[in-house]
């Protein structure tokens, strides 16, 4: 018995068969085949020169330039494999629909010890637009404010122009191309590199990593030309102003009196004022006190500027006076107040000076101080509100007021320790 059992070869076979079953089923129970997904793979796209060649561009739409990869491998191997060892490419040879490229997904290092990978999305989905070029013109602008007693003249980008080359559909949004630097602090002239920078016509920044354009590595500079500034003062001619019969001219004020102006230096040295002719005033008959605004660009000297462009507007007032009496400017603030309620502080609607009307001799008149002798009586004025209140002036015996004075006031109640 003992022999047949050595000489039994089927025996044998079935008995090494059953071990190696036993083997495997051992092995895989503890080495299974598992999936895992990582996320967030970068597709590489290849062979895009096929579009190039062909004058087009491409764009990845519906967020599929990044994907998830599915790997199914032995757990061993499995917890291995790092999201960095996988690569998934799409290669627009394969594109089918003018826009579907087929992914593939590969586990470098791992070749043949992984079961699969596939993506998800299964397709990079791009959408193809023809390549276009385009010159546009580029608008310098500054930032930032120069040193005291200078303002920015000129600014001029080296080179003016820029050839944009990229998508049809993002080159015709482009609105403007601006190259901007900062010119804080600058005291001199200089030339300053900058950045193209491209807008919308919405003012929006446009992206430019689909962009290119021919200055590449050189760039654009911006040479930055400084103006000095000096005060000038403003002469007005008011020789041609006619007044009622009656009545002569008591005062002309300008407001300001003197203006910043900049300009090339001989242009600027030259200017010693800014001449307001009397023609600008022909015809006007005034029967009272009158106010005339004046745009001062229409009067600077060839070659000047205002410092401040926003500062163009000044007014011309004049006050007239019957003859026979003086018109006087009566500041509120010199308005002696009295009898206030301790419970209520005063304040004036409104801050302008009065115009006061006296009638007298030319000797009382010259030597009168208004100022001095205005003030307002408030016993009556015991609840807060807003009030007409007379002014009362006590005049020289040989004077008397043409017309009543008042002031409008603001009568407001006490906080607590107020």
């Amino acid at each position: 018995m003992r022999k047949s059992l050595r000489n039994n070869l089927g025996l044998k076979l079935l008995a090494f068969l059953f071990a190696f079953l036993l083997w495997l089923i051992v092995v895989n129970i503890d080495n299974p085949v598992m999936s895992k997904t990582f996320s967030g793979i970068p597709v590489i796209v290849e062979h895009s020169e096929i579009l190039t060649e062909q004058k087009k561009t491409y764009q990845i739409v519906d967020d599929t330039q990044n994907v998830s990869v599915t790997v199914s491998a032995k757990r061993r191997t499995l917890s291995k494999i790092k999201a960095e060892d996988i690569i998934v490419t799409a290669d627009i040879k394969e594109m089918y629909l003018d826009s579907q490229i087929p992914l593939e997904a590969v586990v470098i290092g791992y070749e043949g010890s992984y079961e699969s990978a596939w993506t998800s999305p299964r397709n990079l989905q791009i959408q193809i637009e023809e390549n276009i070029s385009r010159t546009s013109n580029i608008t310098p602008m500054a930032t930032g404010e120069v040193r005291d007693g200078f303002v920015l003249g000129n600014l001029q980008t080296e080179p003016e122009t820029v050839t944009i080359n990229g998508p049809e559909s993002l080159v015709n949004r482009i609105s403007k191309v601006v190259a901007e630097v900062d010119v804080s602090g600058l005291g001199e002239d200089a030339t300053l590199p900058s950045q193209l920078v491209f807008y919308d016509e919405d003012n929006n920044v446009i992206d430019q990593s689909r962009l290119a354009n021919n200055l590449g590595n050189f760039g654009v500079n911006v040479a930055v030309t400084l103006y000095k500034t000096r005060m000038v003062p403003i002469h007005v001619d008011t020789s041609l102003i006619a007044v009622k019969e009656g009545y002569s001219i008591s005062s002309v004020k300008l407001a300001p009196q003197e203006i910043e102006i900049t300009g090339p230096d001989e242009a600027l040295d030259a200017a010693d004022s800014i001449e307001i002719p009397a023609e600008e005033f022909g015809g006007e008959i005034v029967n009272s006190r009158t106010d005339f605004t004046l745009d001062l660009t229409e009067y600077l000297p060839d070659g000047i500027q205002l410092a401040d462009s926003m500062a163009n507007s000044m007014i011309v007032t004049i006050a007239i006076e019957r003859d026979g009496t003086k018109n006087f400017e009566l500041p509120i603030g010199s308005i002696t107040v009295i009898n206030l309620d301790d419970d209520l502080r005063m304040s004036y609607a409104e801050t302008d000076d009065l115009e006061v009307h006296v009638k007298g001799t030319k000797e009382s008149l010259d030597s009168l101080n208004i100022e001095r002798i205005a003030g307002i009586d408030l016993k009556g004025y015991k609840k807060a509100g807003t009030y007409t209140v007379p002014v009362q002036i006590e005049l020289p015996a040989d004077c008397s007021l043409e017309g009543d004075v008042t002031v409008e006031i603001i009568l407001e109640k006490k906080e607590n320790g107020g």
